[in-house]
């Protein structure tokens, strides 16, 4: 790109109502809109890293902002002039063309609209140029949302969005045997003289089998006491999902008492399943005692299989009224049963965060994965640390 002395970026974009888009997230959405639009493939992972840079470079130099999307939301070479010509359209208002191969030049009037039902003014006089009107994705809005920050429609979109998430355990050895091509295997008698009687006693070819392989059973602990208040109205859908979606889940709520929810978040129905939920738990909302509930999932079910070699996922802020070297002792007894425990703390992207609650700290060395859990980016990324323990 032949670029002159730096200038400032007219953006070429503005929202419905005539305010500039300036925010680095919103533009980074709309200008990968319009390069998918022209043929480029842009995974959300590149606009995502597009925004990263724009916050970094800023929106001012030209240059910078040239290379910073060509760096992130081109993948190959032959797409570089596709890229400049919509760069020019988008970021420098210059005249595009409606179609990337026509050879004749349409000027293009860009608006972007955040999907508000805004009434448009009919008694002005209408453009005969054409528009692209870009409208942003709400659900590349919520990806990145806190979920504290959530109204109650939002909480309902974010369900949808959570029973998409591939929530499978890494698979382990089973004893149930499977039939295999390998000869180092254990022979199948059975189908092997099957296989001769059905050749009329010829000889035929010889089957093996081996021991299959399962996936490994998933055990939530959601933390519902007052301090996980904003998280756990949201984390209680993911949880919903997990179990409604697949087999071998296991839910439990972690609060004054442990609470099993596994059979009332087992329906599919959203709001059944949160109703039933809510009226089985006495203790939404109250104190916690994270110690004294791992105790007793220990007792009753971790000892007895639930846990041993399974994936064991607690979901909580770390914040315990109890005694942290209860906490601790607990721990360590799931850390020895389980296959992998995962704590996730929505706190922990919050700047500065260190794990000085008592609980937390206790708990933590005893944790094999700890990973942040405030927003749908967050969860996707523990649905990969599940699927990899």
């Amino acid at each position: 790109m032949n670029a002159a002395a730096p200038a400032p970026l007219a953006a070429g974009s503005a929202s419905a109502d005539g305010r500039p888009a300036n925010d680095a997230g919103e533009i980074a959405v709309a200008f990968s809109r319009v390069l998918r639009g022209a043929g480029l493939d842009v995974p959300m992972s590149s606009t995502v890293a597009f925004a990263e840079a724009l916050d970094a470079v800023g929106l001012d130099d030209r240059d910078d902002v040239y290379w910073a999307g060509r760096a992130t939301l081109v993948r190959r070479p032959e797409d570089h002039d596709v890229y400049d010509r919509a760069f020019a359209v988008f970021w420098e208002a210059r005249e595009g063309t409606a179609a990337i191969d026509e050879p004749e030049p349409v000027p293009i009037t860009l608006a972007i609209d955040d999907g508000d039902d805004d009434e448009g003014d009919d008694s002005g006089e209408r453009d005969d140029d054409p528009t692209l009107e870009l409208r942003f994705s709400a659900t590349e809005v919520l990806r990145d949302k806190d979920f504290a920050e959530y109204s109650p429609d939002e909480l309902r979109e974010a369900q949808q969005l959570m029973q998409r998430l591939r929530l499978v355990g890494s698979p382990r050895r089973s004893l149930r045997l499977v039939p295999s091509r390998t000869r180092t295997a254990r022979p199948d008698l059975r189908r092997t003289v099957r296989a001769t009687i059905r050749a009329g006693g010829e000889p035929g070819r010889r089957h093996w089998r081996e021991p299959g392989t399962r996936n490994r059973r998933l055990v939530l602990l959601l933390d519902v006491s007052g301090s996980m208040e904003p998280y756990a109205r949201a984390l209680v859908r993911f949880v919903h999902a997990a179990v409604a979606g697949r087999q071998k889940v296991e839910a439990f709520a972690l609060g004054t008492r442990l609470t099993r929810l596994t059979r009332e978040l087992s329906t599919r129905d959203p709001d059944t399943a949160l109703d039933r939920a809510g009226r089985r738990v006495s203790d939404w909302s109250g104190g916690t005692r994270l110690g004294d509930g791992l105790r007793r999932f220990n007792d009753e079910w971790g000892q007895r299989g639930m846990a041993r070699g399974a994936i064991v996922v607690i979901l909580s802020d770390g914040w315990d009224r109890g005694d942290p070297e209860v906490l601790g002792e607990q721990m360590a007894r799931l850390q020895r049963v389980a296959h992998a425990v995962i704590w996730v703390n929505p706190l922990k992207v919050t700047p500065g965060y260190a794990p000085l609650a008592r609980g937390m700290a206790a708990a933590l060395p005893h944790v094999d994965r700890f990973v942040e859990g405030h927003s749908l980016a967050a969860l996707d990324e523990l649905a990969t640390v599940i699927s990899t323990c």
